[in-house]
């Protein structure tokens, strides 16, 4: 199957490169997209010398249009399988070929890789610990189906997906919206259990402030 990895970055000079090669270094044929999300820094140069293709914007457009602009390239190119994966590191590469095989099983159209499955030595910081309790409960009553890592970036989705995500994706903080989408339309969902790392370098941008901004925002885009 054709199979892409989309990895949205912003700043990740200092972990881009690793990223991109311990994908590779699993040896599974995959082709490996950055979207480069208007960085100021070598993020682009990093990517590019790990022998990723590089697509750059021209401007920061955020987290779902960086991912969205991933989604976009892998409909056009026609890929089977479209993987997410963060450039800070937190998502380990030997986790893919688990994420992927319920898809090519055709169990499931969605993946995500879920830190709270099972015990991991994963601990989230007070302020995102709540934010993930409290989407884990809403969400899961809102589809009828348990989801225990609704905020996971570490996703893969079937060419069906590809399709529904190339045409809408949320702009800001997508992660829990598009689940609920998801099942809206039909889309089959599984969680893989992982382990996660912590962030291996640049900043976080989720402060106290945001995340309160952002249960809000989300709460209001899933709801409404």
């Amino acid at each position: 199957m054709k199979i892409l990895v989309i990895i949205p970055a912003y700043n990740e000079e200092a972990t881009i490169y690793n990223v991109v090669t311990n994908i590779y270094k699993c040896n599974l044929g995959v082709d490996v997209l950055v979207v480069n999300d208007g960085s100021s820094d070598n993020t682009c140069e990093q990517a590019s010398q790990a022998g990723a293709k590089v697509i750059n914007l021209t401007h920061n457009v955020g987290i779902g249009g960086a991912v969205q602009t991933g989604y976009l390239y892998a409909s056009y190119n026609d890929y089977d399988i479209a993987i997410q994966i963060d450039g800070d590191g937190q998502h380990n590469p030997s986790y893919l070929p688990q994420l992927i095989q319920p898809i090519i099983d055709n169990t499931a159209d969605m993946t995500i890789g879920s830190r709270f499955i099972d015990r991991t030595n994963y601990v989230p910081s007070l302020f995102r610990g709540i934010g993930i309790k409290y989407f884990s409960k809403l969400v899961s009553l809102i589809i009828h189906q348990p989801v225990f890592d609704t905020t996971s970036g570490f996703r893969a989705i079937n060419k069906k997906t590809i399709k529904l995500f190339s045409h809408y994706y949320p702009s800001d903080y997508p992660e829990v919206e598009t689940i609920v989408s998801c099942c809206s339309h039909g889309i089959r969902l599984k969680e893989i259990p992982v382990e996660m790392n912590y962030r291996q370098g640049g900043k976080s941008s989720i402060t106290p402030i945001k995340s309160a901004y952002y249960m809000i925002k989300v709460t209001l885009s899933i709801i409404l």
